[in-house]
């Protein structure tokens, strides 16, 4: 099942626990092709207006107001060490709910919610854990194309709660 999105502009996930079991919101970093366990994820928004905070590591963006609350955001392309681009139409932030911790996570582009049975993840290799790919849980099969799983507690692992705490 392949569900596709067309527009961006806070686009809410309705949360049900039984369908979202296996399905996973892909998006986009160059040409590479990402996804998120869909239980994590409360809404895609468009890239709104981000304060900065001093002091806070160069990935983390700073702080939005979202709906009266604020959240921290991680822009995704430098918490993997990626080149810094220029925000543009396409770009995202998926907001994700992470042990009662809401997160903005910056995207090049999100591209659709994939359904992938578990016996299509296989684990990553072993890698060096300096390298990105470290975030990566396991590899996702969808036909001919792999999808790298990421797992979202180590993504937003070196900010600890008392971190964001400390922003919000």
């Amino acid at each position: 099942m392949v569900e596709e999105f067309d527009e961006f502009d806070e686009l809410e996930l309705e949360e049900d626990d039984e369908t979202e079991e296996g399905k996973y919101l892909t998006f986009t970093l160059d040409n590479e092709a990402y996804g998120l366990e869909i239980t994590y994820v409360t809404e895609i928004i468009g890239i709104q207006k981000i304060t900065e905070v001093p002091e806070l590591p160069e990935y983390v963006k700073g702080i939005m107001s979202l709906r009266g609350q604020i959240i921290p955001v991680v822009d995704v392309r430098l918490r993997f060490g990626k080149p810094h681009r220029d925000y543009d139409e396409r770009t995202c932030v998926i907001v994700v709910e992470l042990a009662d911790i809401t997160v903005g996570l910056i995207v090049d582009g999100v591209a659709e919610v994939v359904a992938i049975p578990a016996e299509e993840i296989v684990p990553h290799p072993d890698l060096d854990e300096t390298d990105s790919r470290q975030f990566v849980r396991g590899i996702g099969k969808v036909g001919p194309a792999v999808k790298l799983i990421l797992d979202c507690q180590k993504l937003l692992e070196d900010n600890t709660e008392e971190s964001y705490n400390q922003e919000a």
